[in-house]
C-alpha cells in the first residue's frame, strides 16, 4: 500500500504567489519557491526518508529561532518599531525555511550518493 507524503503539501504554499500577482504585491513571489516541495508526492516515505525529515525540521527551527533575536535588533536599526517586528519574524521565516531545504536536500544528496557505492 502507497502511504502519502505529506511533505509535498508544502508546495500548496506556491498559490499564494498568485494572489501577489493579483494585487501587485511584488514580495509575494517569493512563495513561488515553495513549488520546490512538488516532488515529494513521487517519494515514497521510509524509516530514513522521515529521519531527515526530522533532523531538517529540527535544524530549520532552532536556526529560525536563534536568527530571531539578532535580526529583530538589526530591523530595529533600519526601521521604525513597528514596522522592525513583522520584517524580523519574515527574515526569521525565511531563513528557517530555506534552511529546512537546504538541509534536507544535502542529506539526500548524501544518501544517494552513499547508496551508489
Amino acid at each position: 500500500m502507497k502511504r502519502i507524503n505529506y511533505l509535498g503539501f508544502l508546495s500548496l504554499l506556491s498559490l499564494i504567489t498568485i494572489l501577489g500577482w493579483k494585487s501587485g504585491n511584488t514580495g509575494l513571489y517569493g512563495f513561488f519557491g515553495f513549488f520546490y516541495f512538488v516532488r515529494y508526492f513521487w517519494i515514497i516515505p521510509d524509516e530514513l526518508f522521515l529521519l531527515n525529515v526530522q533532523k531538517s525540521a529540527t535544524a530549520a527551527f532552532m536556526l529560525g529561532m536563534i536568527s530571531l533575536v539578532p535580526s529583530m535588533f538589526f530591523c530595529s536599526v533600519f526601521y521604525n518599531i513597528s514596522a522592525a517586528i513583522p520584517m524580523s519574524f519574515a527574515l526569521s521565516f525565511a531563513v528557517s525555511t530555506i534552511a529546512f531545504t537546504f538541509v534536507l536536500t544535502a542529506l539526500e544528496w548524501k544518501e544517494r550518493t552513499g547508496a551508489g557505492e
